[in-house]
């Protein structure tokens, strides 16, 4: 992880230019007398708080786990071919993560940043299958230690408008630290390669940092 980044506070720092405003609004409204525009900006206000939440996760001790980079739901498991490296086959899976969830990305496994590149794109439901291709997205490549690489890709979604990443092309990087987010529903792909053992299926909920989701041989 680059030097002096740190990640770990309850709520993530780029949630803050949303919470102060909206709470600014709530005393507004209660020292103007509209309580229940009050009543309702509070609400609004905690969720949104809720949705920059940023729990500490225990992160599994097995070397040879690979872990979920994101929380919610596993909608696709399948082979495939990835256009950042042209000519090899990979495990995809795909991750729905609802407005409800976590939103906070992590590590999938240690070792080095290879490379990272922002694509944007359209944003259109991040559960739809072409969402993997057509929406705005941001690749990031990593190369373990004997030589294994994983791509992780953050996709925006319907919702989501931006995608955050904290790293750094040649950053030093560990299983389970933060690495990024993004805002409001989204969809993260992880890349595994085909020597690697699966752990999840279409339908499993995962959380970042704990869930393993592949195993190296």
């Amino acid at each position: 992880m680059p030097r002096g980044m740190n990640h770990s506070s309850l709520i993530i720092k780029e949630g803050i230019p949303f919470i102060i405003p909206l709470g600014a609004a709530v005393l507004i409204a209660f020292f103007t007398g509209f309580m229940w525009v009050s009543a309702l900006l509070f609400l609004f206000t905690f969720f949104t708080a809720w949705f920059f939440r940023n729990p500490e996760r225990t992160v599994p001790d097995n070397p040879v786990q690979i872990i979920s980079p994101a929380d919610g739901k596993v909608i696709r498991v399948e082979e495939v071919n990835c256009k950042e490296q042209p000519g090899q086959s990979f495990q995809k899976i795909s991750i729905f993560m609802n407005v409800f969830n976590v939103h906070v990305n992590r590590i999938p496994c240690s070792g080095e940043v290879l490379a990272i590149h922002y694509k944007p794109g359209k944003f259109l439901s991040a559960n739809l299958d072409k969402a993997s291709a057509l929406n705005e997205r941001n690749i990031v490549m990593i190369r373990t230690d004997d030589g294994r690489e994983i791509i992780t890709i953050q996709i925006a979604g319907l919702i989501a408008r931006r995608i955050v990443c904290w790293l750094k092309e040649g950053s030093k990087v560990k299983k389970g630290e933060r690495f990024g987010l993004i805002r409001f529903g989204s969809r993260v792909e992880v890349y595994l390669p085909l020597s690697s053992t699966l752990l999840v299926k279409s339908g499993d909920r995962v959380r970042a940092g704990e869930t393993p989701i592949g195993e190296w041989i």
